[in-house]
């Protein structure tokens, strides 16, 4: 089902109900789509801990300091930004 902005806005229970027995509703601007509602859908279940175990490997010195990456900000020369002029208040 296609609808536009306006009908959207003041039918949205209404759609929203057709769309939770399984319809997809677009919604259009101008005639040209710019959104679709589906359902959600059921939630999905919680992850267990540890069902990655043993599948990713993390590196020892993974937080390690990097030489180059700190010589970006503690070498680098310190600037400073030109001053702003203030405008004066009439």
């Amino acid at each position: 089902m296609d609808v536009n902005i306006h009908e959207a806005k003041t039918h949205l229970s209404r759609l929203l109900r057709r769309v939770a027995a399984g319809e997809e509703v677009t919604i259009a601007r101008a005639g040209v789509p710019v959104a679709k509602l589906i359902a959600a859908g059921p939630r999905s279940k919680s992850r267990p801990m540890g069902m990655d175990e043993g599948k990713i490997w993390i590196a020892e010195d993974f937080d390690a300091p990097d030489p180059a990456l700190e010589s970006l900000f503690y070498d680098a020369p310190v600037t400073s930004a030109p001053a702003r002029k203030r405008r004066k208040k009439r």
